[in-house]
């Protein structure tokens, strides 16, 4: 009798820790899209007929606002307060002019508007991705911009600190809520095969309230030179390391590849 008490107790006490454990673990699943976003497969999607902040909106759907943020002239060190940095990145230092930035990603819809315009495509909020280097320039020109240098990426990732912080957001906590990367083989998600919606991991925001510039999708930046090979910064939603994440840390893809990982968001003048 007391054996079958006592086993009784320990089957108990197993399903009570497993079913914490799926509760848990739908919670955490939960837990890296931003308020408002609901997880949905490896994706952080927004509800049908709803449209939560920061995106707006618009006559042809949900979608990111158009908000360029000014980054002044600034001087920062990149390298040498990262020990993940040695040996990937040479210790110099940048300095760059005042200038504009996308708060945002480009997106699926304001890439495509002239073909969307009368279709409120749910999706449209998505960042756009698979577009070569030239395809991008010729958009950010189209928009009245161009391609940020690298310096400028990382003078706006770093919100012109010096020494630059690690991540957009901070020196620590690179999790699944901050940014959407590891959502191809985890850790974050599984089974992702493109970028996420713009603005779902607002815990990842930088103080000068720039969206995913950690993950989703890396973003090109200019031609250092004619036969350079093409750099998008970043990292991406297909990245499974947190280092990736860092703003010193760079994919290097061919100029006119069309990669699922690789995106825009482009610079101004200030």
């Amino acid at each position: 009798m007391r054996r079958a008490i006592a086993a009784a107790i320990v089957l108990t006490a197993v399903g009570a820790a497993v079913a914490v454990g799926i509760v848990r673990g739908k919670k955490d699943t939960e837990a890296r899209c931003g308020a408002g976003f609901v997880a949905q497969g490896p994706r952080c999607s927004t509800p049908d007929g709803a449209c939560p902040p920061p995106l707006v909106t618009t006559a042809y759907g949900c979608d990111a606002p158009d908000i360029r943020v000014l980054i002044e002239a600034a001087s920062i060190a990149v390298g040498p307060s990262d020990w993940e940095a040695q040996g990937r990145v040479t210790p110099r230092s940048v300095h760059v002019q005042a200038f504009r930035i996308d708060a945002f990603e480009v997106t699926r819809g304001r890439w495509y508007a002239d073909v969307w315009k009368w279709d409120p495509w749910k999706d449209r909020a998505r960042a756009i991705s698979e577009v070569s280097r030239t395809d991008a320039e010729a958009f950010c020109a189209k928009e009245g911009g161009r391609l940020p240098t690298e310096d400028e990426w990382m003078v706006a990732a770093a919100s012109a600190m010096n020494p630059p912080r690690r991540y957009p957001w901070g020196d620590t906590g690179a999790v699944c809520r901050r940014a959407a990367w590891g959502l191809d083989t985890g850790p974050c998600a599984r089974g992702a095969h493109g970028p996420d919606t713009v603005g779902a991991h607002t815990d990842g925001d930088s103080p000068m309230g720039m969206h995913d510039l950690a993950g989703n999708v890396a973003e090109w930046v200019a031609a250092e030179s004619a036969a350079g090979p093409g750099i998008a910064k970043g990292g991406s939603w297909a990245d499974a390391l947190a280092s990736e994440l860092r703003i010193w840390a760079r994919l290097e893809v061919a100029p006119e590849a069309h990669d699922p990982r690789v995106g825009v968001r482009c610079a101004y003048p200030p």
